[in-house]
């Protein structure tokens, strides 16, 4: 193998702002793996929308700093029993908009020789958050009615395939645009619809399809505070809110009593809490793997951006212009 560099392409954000603040350097030092951790040359690195929060401020971060939660990689060195050089895997951590990464054993897994990197890279992390999702923020059951909301998006047609080919749950969707809601349906969605008057469009599905339901038993809201009202309309008594993303904004403080109308539930989950020790993490990577080796996954790759178009495909991600998962290639 050859030998370890010292210094490394990555892209770095020095000051909060628009996608204009990631600035790539190539004079990076690569990072040194402690105890339990190993070092991985990145192949393929995920874009998630939780890296617009870091740079744009909305989610604090210590500056300067290096976004990316997710890459598929090969380990160049390990100081963990896990691993050993050369073993192709995918992980979750900190810092991936780089060449190489640092990351804990215990959030990594090796990639079977049956799935390509660049559709280990483009599952993880919004895979794992959808099958944490209908397991732990909502218990999702057969027959059941659900919500979710930017349905085309990387999370949001996850959660369609595992709702519908995994839970047996029938999926209303949301999406912008006809040809988003067709790709929602397409993956699973039993109906999806525009949001212009997205509350009546719910209701009158439901009332047509499941009358006397009174509503959904869930709502997958990555949205957040653009649809967080409509949500409590189209939620059924005891239904649940599950709110896991502020793609427009964060929900606004509200008065806790309004849940009590129908003795709604919210929950604000985040994956790792989800996935914190490696027997968590192991499980759900499992059922993740078993999920695509059976057939069950449609995964949608919008595009693989070189790193150095990174502001582009953050602009491209916050303007609404993309469907299913955006990569980086270093």
């Amino acid at each position: 193998m050859a030998s370890i560099p010292k210094k490394m392409k990555g892209v770095i954000v020095e000051k909060t702002g628009g996608a204009e603040v990631l600035r790539q350097r190539s004079d990076l030092p690569v990072p040194e793996p402690k105890e339990g951790e190993i070092l991985v040359k990145n192949g393929y690195i995920g874009i998630n929308y939780i890296d617009t929060y870091f740079r744009s401020g909305l989610y604090p971060t210590t500056l300067p700093t290096i976004l990316g939660r997710e890459a598929a990689s090969t380990v160049v060195a390990s100081r963990s029993l896990r691993f050993a050089p050369s073993d192709r895997v995918v992980f979750l951590g900190f810092a991936t908009y780089a060449e190489y990464s640092v990351a804990s054993g215990a959030q990594a897994a090796k990639i079977p020789e049956t799935i390509t990197s660049d559709v280990a890279a483009a599952s993880l992390l919004q895979g794992l958050t959808a099958l944490t999702l209908v397991r732990e923020a909502y218990a999702v059951q057969r027959g059941d009615w659900i919500l979710v909301h930017a349905a085309a998006g990387g999370v949001g047609l996850w959660l369609c395939q595992i709702l519908d080919r995994l839970c047996g749950a029938r999926v209303i969707a949301t999406a912008s645009t006809e040809e988003k809601r067709e790709l929602a349906k397409k993956n699973g969605a039993s109906f999806a619809v525009g949001y212009d008057g997205w509350v009546e469009s719910v209701l009158g599905i439901l009332e047509k399809e499941s009358p006397g339901d009174g509503g959904v038993r869930a709502v997958f809201d990555g949205v957040g505070k653009n649809t967080f009202d409509g949500d409590l309309d189209v939620l059924a008594r005891k239904g649940s809110l599950v709110s896991f993303g502020n793609a427009s904004g964060p929900v606004p403080p509200f008065t806790i009593a309004r849940l009590a109308v129908k003795n709604i539930k919210l929950t604000r989950p985040k994956l790792d809490n989800s996935v914190a020790t490696a027997e968590e993490f192991d499980g759900y990577v499992d059922e993740l793997w078993k999920f695509i080796a059976d057939g069950k996954a449609d995964l949608h790759i919008h595009e693989i951006y070189p790193l150095q178009d990174v502001a582009r495909a953050h602009q491209d991600l916050e303007g609404r212009k993309t469907t299913g998962k955006l990569l980086l290639k270093p």
